[in-house]
């Protein structure tokens, strides 16, 4: 786990590929059901009209032209040599299979780029999708990611979510099925209490899952949460509260697993609340502080 007590996914890439490998990531003007009128019009509470997507990359530029425009700055600014395309806004299986074919192929067309990432739901996937998306993984290092967000339903329901944990699991369990890379998406400080938050890693940890994204829960801008957040309707967890609870939830999950995110919710400028989330370095260090203060690690708990 290089200097880290969590198995790092930058630090990961690194050694598989020999280089830092950089994400680009690409917006193809994917829609999301939850937000079409398909589910619902409303959306999940948590998520603006982005998409929850943090780059500045528009769908006015081409596939192409978004790779290239993300290559050339990244080697610029950083000599980066190896990329991966990263789909993030929205919900990027939603489209019929010929077009993503189509989307994912411009995507993986570049001599540096290594992987391809796709952001989706569960709802959103089917198996000529997985068909497709598993052609690539001979070639390129390819992931799923999953927004769970909780295991609970009461809480999927409260978030708005439009489907339930069996709806993931579901489309889990075929993904594996076709040696698909899966990173889950899940939410801390969604109204649960500390054992609840504890009972989705160990439900994790017990699928031995690939990957992971923990996130705080944040006001963004333009979201029904802030809404919210401005009429006094709902709690934050504490920053210290935040890294306590990271902690214990990596202590659950297997050594294997890796850590894509740990901290750190959009662009700053579309931040409402909680701001501490916008220093990035300074809750990772914490994190790790805390893991030395208790001399425990990744995977201390797994199977306890």
């Amino acid at each position: 786990m290089d200097k880290k007590r969590y198995n790092q996914y930058s630090a990961y890439l690194k050694e598989k590929f020999g280089v830092k490998v950089y994400k680009i990531t690409l917006d193809a003007g994917f829609s999301c059901p939850n937000r079409d009128g398909t589910i619902s019009s409303g959306g999940c509470i948590f998520c603006g009209d982005d998409g929850s997507f943090s780059q500045a990359h528009s769908n006015k530029l081409s596939i192409t032209e978004q790779l290239d425009e993300g290559i050339k700055n990244l080697s610029e600014r950083f000599k980066a040599e190896k990329f991966m395309s990263y789909f993030q806004a929205f919900s990027n299986t939603y489209k019929p299979v010929e077009e993503l074919e189509k989307i994912y192929k411009e995507a993986l067309n570049h001599k540096n780029i290594v992987g391809i990432s796709i952001g989706t739901r569960p709802d959103c996937i089917d198996d000529d999708k997985l068909k497709l998306i598993s052609s690539f993984k001979d070639d390129y290092y390819t992931w799923i990611e999953y927004g769970l967000q909780s295991i609970h339903d009461k809480t999927l329901k409260k978030i708005n979510r439009g489907h339930d944990y069996d709806c993931f699991l579901r489309a889990y369990e075929k993904t594996k099925k076709y040696g698909i890379n899966v990173c889950v998406h899940v939410i801390l400080g969604l109204w649960e209490t500390k054992e609840e938050m504890m009972e989705t890693a160990k439900e994790l940890a017990r699928l031995e899952i690939d990957g992971i994204k923990i996130h705080m829960l944040c006001v963004l801008k333009g979201t029904k949460l802030e809404q919210m957040y401005n009429n006094n309707e709902i709690d934050f967890m504490s920053e210290d509260d935040y890294i306590n609870t990271v902690c214990d939830f990596l202590e659950y999950l297997p050594q294997k697993t890796l850590i894509h995110r740990l901290a750190g919710n959009g662009l700053k400028k579309n931040l409402v609340y909680p701001r501490w989330l916008g220093k990035k370095l300074d809750c990772l260090n914490k994190i790790d502080r805390e893991f030395i203060r208790r001399d425990t690690f990744q995977g201390y708990r797994f199977g306890v």
